[in-house]
């Protein structure tokens, strides 16, 4: 793995984490919960395939286009 895809990959997990930690907080509900949400949604499949760049927005919107755009995810 070269340095690039290495860096790539680290940060990726971080936003991943980041996105998680945040939608918990924002939904008040558990970790788990909260990352069985994100892995279910869309955003995680555009991330992880890193499609239109996605995954370099700030996480903080991301958690708020989450929300708005897959409400049906997440608990209460």
């Amino acid at each position: 793995m070269t340095d690039g895809a290495f860096l790539e990959k680290v940060y990726k997990e971080r936003l991943e984490e980041d996105i998680i930690t945040r939608l918990a907080e924002e939904k008040k509900c558990s970790l788990d919960e909260a990352m069985d949400a994100y892995y279910h949604s869309q955003l995680a499949q555009k991330i992880d395939e890193e499609r239109f760049g996605v995954q370099y927005l700030d996480y903080k919107v991301l958690v708020q286009i989450l929300l708005e755009s897959e409400p049906e995810l997440f608990c209460a």
